[in-house]
């Protein structure tokens, strides 16, 4: 998956999941709509306030230039994510496996701890992942869930684990009946990401391998 999406699935101490806005118009069976999963929707105007959260932290910061640069595809970075959300919600609840608001704190404290303090961790967050201040704990409770998670499947962080977790997580993707707008691109089940969506560290990688 993405290192993002590969880091989703991939259980480690880093945590895990621009370009203007896309005027939200939905699909003709779901008008304003970025995606429907399981039934309920995820709005545009929801997306673009995610959106508009991490353009105002970046633009505040004095790398402001270099950071929207890095998010060219910010609109499909934050609703692969929200997407991506679900699914681990979804194979949380299966596994009977929740994270407690102590659990979240403590960890985010370890990762400030470890990354120099608050202000460090939200600017390596909203540097490396496009995450605003305000959506730090909600990826820090992803994380715990992703952990909790491998260590119930005895999923370890090797191919045979990351293929056993990949099965597990494609099959709760294939569930929700995932649906997404066709401007953002498609639902990929088996790779449990947007089909289009390309992180730009994989970019990167490629201009490297070309030179």
């Amino acid at each position: 998956m993405h290192r993002r999406r590969r880091t989703a699935l991939s259980v480690s101490a880093a945590f895990l999941v621009a370009g203007p806005l896309l005027a939200g118009c939905g699909s003709q069976a779901h008008p304003g709509a970025a995606a429907v999963i399981d039934g309920q929707r995820i709005e545009v105007a929801a997306l673009q306030a995610q959106v508009k959260d991490v353009r105002s932290a970046q633009e505040a910061s004095p790398q402001a230039a270099e950071l929207v640069k890095a998010t060219g595809d910010l609109n499909r970075e934050k609703l692969n994510g929200m997407i991506f959300d679900r699914v681990v919600e979804k194979v949380a609840a299966d596994h009977g496996i929740t994270a407690s608001r102590k659990e979240v704190q403590e960890t985010r404290r370890s990762a400030a701890r470890q990354t120099g303090g608050e202000e460090q961790l939200a600017a390596m967050l909203l540097q490396q992942q496009g995450v605003a201040p305000d959506e730090i704990d909600a990826v820090v409770r992803r994380n715990v869930l992703m952990n909790k998670i491998a260590e119930k499947l005895g999923a370890t962080n090797t191919p045979e684990g990351q293929k056993k977790l990949t099965e597990v997580f494609a099959a709760a993707s294939k569930a929700l009946d995932i649906e997404v707008n066709p401007r953002y691109g498609t639902w990929d089940n088996d790779k449990i990401q947007l089909g289009e969506y390309r992180a730009p560290w994989i970019r990167e990688q490629g201009a490297q391998q070309q030179m």
